[in-house]
């Protein structure tokens, strides 16, 4: 059996450095590309972090809104809008989880909603008679009858507050001089924008519904469409 001499040792060394420090190389470019490559997370765009921003409303204090996790389509917006109801008028469409503000020259400020379960439903027209700020609440009959553990200790209703269900501002509807129980009003519940989870009121964000408010007077008309004329005006 031949052994290897020095000469033959060393030579052997040398090789298993080399390929060593060449795997050591290529691990190393392999985890600086993987870095280099990482994507990562998106700008958030400024304004849209201050429309939907921390808001000191008196006592109360609203959070911010996780922006990044939006739905862009829930985003506050101005669209163009065609339809036959005047300036002024709010027109909801709970199948499209929108709400439009009508404006002038065919616009719309569109604000992005949560809507009733199904069978909870308001649809028709009515008048804007009551408008609040940090309203208190109390739960209809039918919602204690529904659901008696959630909403009987409630019976006696709830002061107005950042935990309050109705949130910051509330719009109440009535129709031929007689309340609908049918609300406007805002929430902290941002998951809930988009879906079909209220007792039969429409919610929107607590930045969205201040900024409704402020733009809605006393006796503004309001109507909620039908399945059949859902997702027509926007154009």
């Amino acid at each position: 059996m031949k052994y290897p001499t020095r000469n033959m040792e060393i030579g052997i060394l040398r090789k298993i450095c080399l390929v060593g420090g060449l795997t050591i190389t290529l691990a190393a470019c392999a985890q600086t590309t993987d870095v280099a490559t990482r994507p990562s997370a998106p700008a958030v765009d400024p304004t849209l972090q201050a429309m939907y921003g921390t808001v000191q409303d008196g006592d109360e204090t609203i959070p911010a809104v996780d922006v990044s996790k939006m739905d862009p389509r829930n985003v506050r917006q101005l669209v163009n809008y065609r339809t036959s109801y005047p300036p002024g008028t709010i027109v909801v469409d709970p199948y499209a989880r929108f709400l439009y503000l009508v404006m002038e020259g065919d616009k719309a400020m569109r604000y992005g909603v949560g809507v009733a379960k199904a069978g909870l439903e308001f649809q028709g027209e009515g008048d804007i008679k009551r408008k609040a700020r940090w309203p208190g609440w109390v739960p209809t009959p039918s919602m204690i009858e529904r659901e008696p553990d959630r909403y009987g200790p409630l019976a006696q209703g709830m002061e107005g507050g950042i935990d309050n269900p109705l949130g910051a501002r509330a719009l109440y509807l009535y129709k031929d001089g007689k309340d609908t129980l049918y609300r406007v009003h805002g929430t902290n519940e941002a998951w809930s924008i988009g879906k079909s989870v209220s007792s039969g009121c429409i919610r929107l964000l607590n930045q969205d519904i201040i900024d409704l408010h402020s733009r809605v007077p006393e006796g503004s008309k309001m109507v909620v469409l039908t399945a059949e004329e859902s997702g027509k005006g926007e154009f």
